[in-house]
């Protein structure tokens, strides 16, 4: 068992003052893995100071994009380093199969560094215009903004802490990072990565606990951007404290995403893509394609090919190779996933495959991936993101209404179109209302802005406007 009992601030472990402990429980064996402080506002202002002093006198803001790109690589590195401890203690804390963390703790979040990286080698930080209205010229500057307070979900936790600390890193800021309580642990191994990647004291600084602390650390003063991935609620309330002081905030949250399958689909190919997109890391991703529209004339065959692909997965112990879905990452994941689909059998809707606990193994939250057919637009299992391997197909007679559907929900981060036809698909992605769409695949591109709209979140991680969030922009001007 991990047991933490500090701070990580200033390039060293500093006592916590709290001696509240979050207990993180392995959710395949319902064995304690660990522990980190619930830390309190002293641990916060220990965190928060420390990155300020490394930005206001150390030296990572004053080097060049050059040396700062160089200490990247090493990060990355560092992490490789531990890339099989880094998988296998993420599994014990979410229960994420193994082969999918080694991917997405991993390999992953590396790629996200050494991108960023490459941008921070070839960046300008000065560009010279002649003056528009003088006789002279306007310098424009991109500055790094500050400290930077990252706030990360359990589901992908390190894609999901590098997707904002890589551009932050390339731009010059300090970071505080605050995992989810869920995930503690492997913040610790994130700090043992920057000391061994030699870098200066107080540009990562990890701080954990409660959504309390990331309310802390989003009302501190001396915090000058927030980035937060996670539910809606929790970014709702962080929004609202940065709004307070007009602080900048970067929000990555929910969705209730819609795979639109056209008549002309090849459902077994198409079934087997979105078997991945629908049930993988036990359907907790914010992505997850949770609806899946099927015109009426083949409605049938397209519930038959899913529930089939459903079937295909190997749920079990999520340590073990052959694992393809291990379990829900909590004992309230689980009911939550049970009540929506308890929800849902009541309001009509009928369950083809899965929706209940599997007979085996005895312990760990585990939770069938389950399939509903006869469900329709306005249900609860249609609209509300359930953060669990449950699908709802949806009928639909026409290309427009199935954009309509598509289109009619609170969120707006994700979606997807399968067809024969991919010039067809490309004229339904122009008419859907979300942040990232795909026509035959759904793959995050990191050379690509990635970000929601309307409940799903605002602002963009990945590509160069990823970075943009991190540098706030300077005019002097010069006179002729």
């Amino acid at each position: 068992m991990l047991e933490y009992r500090d701070v990580y601030a200033g390039g060293r472990l500093v006592g916590s003052g709290s001696a509240d402990v979050i207990t993180i429980v392995n959710p395949a064996t319902e064995e304690v893995a660990g522990a980190v402080p619930s830390m309190v506002g002293t641990d916060v202002e220990v965190a928060v100071t420390a990155a300020r002093r490394a930005f206001d006198a150390g030296p990572w803001p004053q080097l060049s994009p050059a040396e700062r790109a160089a200490a990247m690589v090493r990060l990355a590195a560092a992490l490789e380093a531990r890339a099989e401890d880094a998988a296998r203690l993420v599994t014990a804390e979410m229960g994420m199969p193994i082969q999918l963390s080694r991917r997405n703790n991993v390999t992953i979040p590396c790629g996200i560094i050494r991108y960023y990286a490459a941008l921070a080698r070839d960046m300008s930080t000065e560009e010279m215009r002649e003056a528009v209205s003088f006789t002279g010229r306007t310098m424009v500057r991109r500055e790094p903004v500050g400290v930077a307070a990252v706030v990360a979900s359990w589901s992908y936790p390190l894609i999901l802490a590098f997707c904002q600390l890589a551009p932050a890193l390339a731009a010059g800021c300090t970071i505080v990072l605050k995992p989810a309580a869920e995930t503690s642990l492997s913040g610790y191994i994130l700090a043992e990565a920057f000391e061994a990647a030699d870098f200066p004291p107080g540009v990562f600084n990890l701080v954990t606990g409660t959504g309390q602390v990331a309310e802390m650390l989003a009302a501190h003063p001396c915090v000058d951007i927030v980035a937060v991935a996670g539910p809606t609620s929790a970014g709702r309330r962080i929004a609202a404290i940065c709004g307070e002081t007009l602080k900048p905030v970067s929000l990555e949250l929910g969705g209730k995403s819609a795979a639109i399958m056209l008549d002309d689909v090849d459902l077994d190919a198409t079934a087997a893509e979105l078997g991945w997109l629908c049930f993988a890391n036990a359907g907790q991703a914010c992505f997850t394609m949770s609806r899946v529209l099927a015109p009426r004339s083949r409605y049938d065959e397209a519930v038959s090919a899913l529930a089939c692909e459903a079937s295909r997965f190997v749920v079990g112990d999520p340590m073990a190779e052959e694992t393809t879905m291990g379990p829900l990452a909590s004992p309230r994941q689980r009911v939550r996933v049970e009540s929506s689909v308890t929800a849902g059998v009541v309001a009509g809707a009928r369950i083809v495959t899965g929706g209940r606990r599997p007979a085996m193994p005895v312990r760990g939250y585990y939770y069938e991936p389950t399939v509903f057919a006869d469900a329709d637009a306005g249900m609860a299992i249609a609209r509300d993101e359930i953060y669990g391997p449950v699908v709802a197909v949806i009928p639909y007679e026409s290309e427009a209404e199935a954009i309509e559907i598509a289109n009619d929900s609170s969120y707006g981060l994700a979606g997807s179109v399968w067809t024969h036809d991919p010039e067809r698909g490309l004229g339904i992605a122009r008419r859907a209302r979300v942040g990232t769409f795909g026509v035959n695949l759904y793959v995050p591109d990191i050379g690509a802005p990635w970000g929601g709209r309307k409940a799903s979140g605002m602002g963009s991680v990945y590509g160069p406007e990823g970075l943009q969030t991190y540098l706030a922009t300077k005019c002097v001007f010069l006179p002729g």
